[in-house]
This record gives structure tokens, C-alpha cells and sequence, in this order.
């Protein structure tokens, strides 16, 4: 009798998750087990595809590394043999850059609008592409209708997408799946060794539809994802006190 109960109860959440827009993944082979922590904060325990996630960035570093991060997702968890659509109102991009988290250049198709105008333009036809795989852009001044609008168009074309957010207001809201806060945190280069350590940053999953929030400490390193054990994250603050 409880399992039954419990089979009612499991058909009733998934029912309730389809008509909110999300449904349980067909494809898992894209999943990182290296992040199942993070990945049991969302439903299905799965990272939502062709949804919209918001990055909220107040400073110009916030910007960078938040750009960073989502590369290594668009690695992790698209295949990367798809196009990128990149939108910008300014090239902050360096594109051979984005091979430390192997995206070749070749295949992301950066936009720099000349308006606010053509950059809304230019962001709805690309959500609408079935033949595009993500979709980044940079945009001012979000709001719960204009994400709504994405997020409805993401639906149909299966198009999963990052919005940097700049500058929101605090109250603002959206109807994104997700929203994250991504901040930088000190590389740990091995004693006598030269140059510059492997990205590592504070992440913040701040919202999440149907899902939790969480914070994590991650470092990319060897192609992927790895969430920083208690002792990694000692190191890094004691190195950051050291320097």
C-alpha cells in the first residue's frame, strides 16, 4: 500500500513538472558525475536543457568568470560539436580562450548588435534556431516578461540558454529556471611551479525551479568540473592570506 502511494505521489510530481515546463531527461549520457551534487539540486536530479539559466554579474570580474563558467557547462553538459551563439554589445570575448575549456572557436558565432534594439532581435531569433545547441547573451534590465518570452521559445526549439544578466535590480525577477552568482576565488599553483593555476570559482545556485539552492567551490581542471574537498578550500584561503 505505501508503494503504491509512493508510485501516485512520483506520477503526480512528474505530471506537475511537465506542465511547468519541465520534463525528465531522455539523453543522461551528458551527465557529470563529478557534479551529482550540484545536479540533485535541480529536478530529476538532472541539469535543465533547453531551458534559460540567468548569471547575475554586478562587476566587470563577475562578468568574466560568470563567462567561464558557462563554458565549462556548455562543455559538461551540451554536445560541443553544436553551435554557440554568443551575443554582446561588446567583444569581451578571446575567443582562442575559450579552448581551456574545449570549445573550438570555429564553432561559436559571436554577434556584437550595434543597439539595444538589434541586440533583443538578434537574441530572439537565435532561441528560436532548432539548428543552434546554446545560446549566451548579455543583457541589461531583464524582466519576468521578457524571460518568460525566452523561456517559451527555448521550449520549442530545445535551445538551452545563458543570460548574463548586468546590473539587475534587487527586487527584479524572471522566469528563468535558474539563477546563479559566480565569483572568483585565488588559484593554487604547486610549490616552485610557474604561471597560472587552474580557474576556480565561489559558485552560488541561488534559484532554481522546483529545485534547492546551493553553494559549492569548484576548480576546472583536466576538461571538467571538480567540486573542492574541505582541505582544497583551506589551502586556497590560506594562500590567498599568504599573498
Amino acid at each position: 500500500m505505501l508503494q503504491h502511494t509512493s508510485d501516485i505521489i512520483a506520477s503526480l510530481q512528474k505530471e506537475i513538472l511537465s506542465l511547468g515546463g519541465i520534463k525528465s531527461p531522455m539523453d543522461t549520457s551528458r551527465q557529470n558525475q563529478h557534479l551529482d551534487l550540484l545536479q540533485s539540486h535541480f529536478p530529476y536530479g538532472s541539469f535543465p536543457l533547453g531551458a534559460v539559466h540567468e548569471f547575475v554579474t554586478d562587476k566587470p570580474e563577475d562578468l568574466a568568470v560568470s563567462c567561464g563558467f558557462i563554458s565549462g557547462l556548455i562543455t559538461t553538459f551540451l554536445q560541443t560539436d553544436g553551435i554557440i551563439v554568443w551575443i554582446s554589445r561588446r567583444q569581451n570575448i578571446f575567443p582562442p580562450a575559450l579552448q581551456t575549456f574545449n570549445i573550438t572557436a570555429h564553432k561559436v558565432i559571436f554577434i556584437h548588435p550595434s543597439s539595444e534594439k538589434d541586440t533583443w532581435w538578434c537574441i530572439e531569433e537565435a532561441l528560436g534556431c532548432k539548428s543552434v545547441s546554446a545560446v549566451v547573451m548579455e543583457i541589461k534590465e531583464v524582466n519576468f516578461t521578457n524571460s518568460r518570452r525566452f523561456q517559451l521559445a527555448v521550449e520549442k526549439s530545445k535551445v538551452t540558454a545563458f543570460i548574463l544578466n548586468i546590473k539587475p535590480a534587487p527586487t527584479q525577477n524572471t522566469a528563468c529556471v535558474s539563477r546563479w552568482k559566480i565569483s572568483s576565488l585565488p588559484s593554487v599553483l604547486e610549490d616552485g611551479m610557474p604561471g597560472v593555476g587552474h580557474p576556480r570559482w565561489k559558485v552560488e545556485l541561488q534559484k532554481a525551479r522546483n529545485g534547492k539552492s546551493g553553494v559549492w567551490e569548484m576548480e576546472w581542471l583536466n576538461g571538467r568540473f571538480h567540486p573542492l574537498e574541505k582541505q582544497e578550500i583551506m589551502l586556497s584561503k590560506d594562500h590567498r592570506k599568504a599573498g
